[in-house]
């Protein structure tokens, strides 16, 4: 809080005028008169606990929790004797705005130091799981409404819709149920939206065999089961035959690396053979080369599985970036 720069002096007798109208406004609830006179007195250099409370009484009480937040925030930096009392009353504001994550995270700090005084400590406590609990109720609330959402924009083949609920109900760690579990076979989901259910799938440490549909392909994974796409062996195959680029021509390299990425990340779980990851490596090479408009020396004709795999890796790049901006 700074004071007025002006450096006007206060007066004692205004100052005590100000101090007993804002007690007086306080006590009879006219918490707008009550905020302008304790306003008054800030601006002039006075800060005292007992102001600053008022203040925050006030500003609690006209429903400007976002002010009274940002006043708390400011007063616990300076970590003075009043501490605990400021902190008490931010978490008390969290509480009531549902900023649950947000008190859980302050709580941890307080507890981690250690110095929490023992009077506070099972007030803490209590809004810690109060706020654990909340936060749980408020997710699976949400988490229904979203589920819902997911699936209207699945019947109106809005892919980038269905990208932006999967990736929300991934991040609040919303448990995928069977109804989710459907969408792997559905004709109506993007195949970089199931990749990202999958993702979201070993994310929740889902055990269960289930069944997934892809460009005319079905399979059984358990996605617990799943290696990350980077681990998995042909997709390091494949970047080992590439890393010669990277030493020449690292923009080129970077290319590659995203070609190959996208190409996977859209076929996924679903993989060449491994006796193909040369003919795939040439395939990216082609197709960065031209991105680029790299001239390279005439060789022998492309092969038909290169011109195959060109085919559909472009294809699989068109696809990603339908739906992933990058």
């Amino acid at each position: 809080m700074e004071p007025n720069s002006d450096n006007i002096i206060l007066f004692p007798r205004l100052k005590k005028t100000l101090e007993e109208d804002s007690l007086k406004a306080l006590q009879e609830k006219k918490y707008d008169e009550a905020l302008g006179k304790l306003n008054q007195l800030i601006s002039y250099g006075e800060d005292s606990h007992e102001i600053v409370i008022g203040k925050l009484i006030c500003l609690m009480e006209l429903g400007r929790h976002e002010e009274a937040q940002d006043l708390c925030e400011e007063l616990i930096q300076h970590k003075n004797e009043n501490y605990y009392h400021y902190v008490h009353i931010y978490l008390t504001i969290l509480f009531q705005t549902s900023q649950y994550r947000l008190l859980m995270e302050q709580i941890e700090y307080e507890f981690e130091n250690n110095q929490v005084p023992e009077p506070l400590q099972e007030q803490f406590k209590q809004l810690y799981d109060m706020s654990e609990k909340m936060k749980l109720d408020f997710v699976m609330e949400k988490s229904d409404t979203k589920v819902e959402e997911l699936f209207t924009a699945v019947n109106q083949d809005n892919h980038i819709e269905q990208w932006r609920i999967v990736d929300q109900l991934r991040s609040m760690k919303v448990q995928p149920d069977t109804q989710i579990l459907s969408l792997l076979k559905s004709e109506h989901v993007h195949p970089v939206i199931k990749t990202a259910i999958l993702a979201w799938m070993k994310d929740a440490s889902i055990t269960d065999e289930v069944e997934i549909h892809k460009f005319s392909l079905s399979t059984h994974v358990k996605p617990i089961e799943i290696p990350p796409i980077k681990t998995n062996e042909v997709y390091k195959q494949i970047m080992l035959l590439l890393s010669e680029v990277e030493q020449n021509n690292p923009t080129l390299f970077q290319l590659l690396d995203q070609l190959l990425y996208r190409y996977i990340y859209v076929i996924y779980p679903f993989m060449p053979p491994s006796e193909d990851v040369e003919s795939i490596m040439q395939a990216i090479k082609n197709i960065g080369n031209q991105y680029l408009h790299i001239q390279i020396e005439e060789s022998d004709e492309t092969s038909d599985e290169v011109q195959h795999y060109m085919k559909e890796i472009r294809m699989c790049d068109s696809l990603y970036l339908s739906i992933i901006e990058e």
